[in-house]
């Protein structure tokens, strides 16, 4: 793993897909941020319902899904998330115990996206430093 500095992102398997996926890469990369937005609000959900077994399915969606694209951490607090979870339903256990896990998951999932962002599309962040933005006031958001 190539993680320095307490970096989120192993840049080396980002590097890695994006050349395996050559030409289709943009197109997956966002299938990962739209599939991230929906496991992310069904995390979210599930623990609002108090249901561990709501939890699994997406947990495990977005660790899969954030290892293929070096989103160490994401993957590691979402394996976290859907391995407790499994656990609950086993015992029957209702997943309170997960709430700083989850609550911490949308934060990584949005820091994850800034990274992959800013390394997939350079312009981002030229335009949040370009003179256009600090003459004209205008934001790239």
């Amino acid at each position: 793993m190539d993680l320095s500095n307490g970096e989120i992102i192993d840049w080396k398997v980002f590097s890695e897909t994006r050349s395996m996926l050559g030409d289709n890469f943009a197109r997956i990369l966002g299938y990962f941020r739209e599939d991230g937005i929906k496991s992310v609000a069904a995390i979210e959900s599930a623990l609002r319902e108090n249901s561990s077994a709501k939890l699994v399915i997406p947990a495990h969606t977005l660790k899969s899904e954030a290892w293929q694209f070096g989103a160490v951490k994401l993957g590691l607090l979402a394996e976290n998330i859907e391995m407790t979870a499994r656990h609950f339903v086993e015992i029957q256990q209702t997943p309170e115990e997960l709430l700083s896990d989850v609550v911490k998951l949308r934060e990584l999932f949005e820091t994850s996206l800034a990274a992959f962002d800013a390394e997939a599309n350079p312009l981002v962040s030229r335009q949040q430093n370009s003179p256009r933005t600090a003459i004209f006031g205008l934001s790239s958001h």
